[in-house]
């Protein structure tokens, strides 16, 4: 295991477990899928770049933040 790994998962660690679930779903969609990654539109790079920099300092959208989107869309 890499140490960037190991660095990851006991972050997650800390997690409450429904949230330590939700990460290993994706983890293993990720370690699963054969299919090459999908190419960022050079619109939208600089939008992906500010939401891992967002990501690294562990600021993320609330439930109702993420809800409020998600009515925007009917889902």
């Amino acid at each position: 295991m890499t140490t960037l790994l190991d660095q990851a998962l006991e972050t997650v660690r800390q997690l409450p477990p429904k949230d330590q679930d939700e990460v290993a779903r994706a983890m293993l969609h990720l370690a699963q899928s054969e299919r090459e990654p999908e190419e960022i539109d050079p619109a939208h790079l600089h939008a992906v770049i500010q939401g891992f920099e967002h990501a690294k300092r562990r600021e993320f959208a609330t439930v109702s933040e993420v809800e409020a989107v998600l009515r925007l869309f009917d889902l």
